[in-house]
């Protein structure tokens, strides 16, 4: 398995946050998109990989294949270090249920949409996404909200 620094939930994906904070404090040089409507847009790929410093390796692929290629990466410790970025919870519980081993989740943003009730400022979550974080908690992974490195870390087990 690939040597995982970050696993992120952030709706906007790449954007500053990620490229200069969090690739930054992690150290890492490889960033895996996984989102099944994303991988399967070509227009969203290129801009996404274009929004990247050239110093990051960018992928995006759908679960399957995001799960093929994490389960079945080698760990080569310092010298690949990643960060796995997806747009909700429920990606997340995917990957777990397909063997994906996740030790802890970073929330950086989910913004308010439809169907979503505020979750923590400017965080909002569905009620099946809340079922989500409880049942990735559940699994004993830890969930927490973190938007910069340099943010007070929030345990969302009090807020659902």
């Amino acid at each position: 398995m690939l040597n995982i620094v970050l696993t992120r939930i952030d709706d906007r994906l790449i954007h500053g946050q990620v490229i200069t904070a969090w690739s930054k404090v992690t150290k890492a040089n490889r960033i895996i998109i996984v989102d099944d409507a994303v991988a399967n847009d070509s227009f969203m790929v290129n801009v996404l990989k274009a929004a990247a410093p050239t110093s990051l390796k960018v992928e995006i692929f759908g679960t399957e294949e995001a799960v093929k290629v994490i389960n079945g990466g080698t760990n080569n410790g310092d010298a690949e270090r990643v960060i796995i970025l997806v747009k909700t919870p429920k990606t997340i519980t995917k990957l777990v249920s397909q063997g994906v081993a996740i030790k802890e989740v970073n929330l950086g943003g989910m913004g308010a949409t439809q169907g979503r009730k505020q979750l923590y400022k400017n965080i909002s979550a569905s009620e099946e996404e809340r079922q989500a974080f409880k049942d990735l908690m559940d699994k004993g992974i830890d969930v927490s909200i973190k938007i910069v490195p340099d943010a007070k870390q929030v345990s969302i087990k009090k807020l659902l």
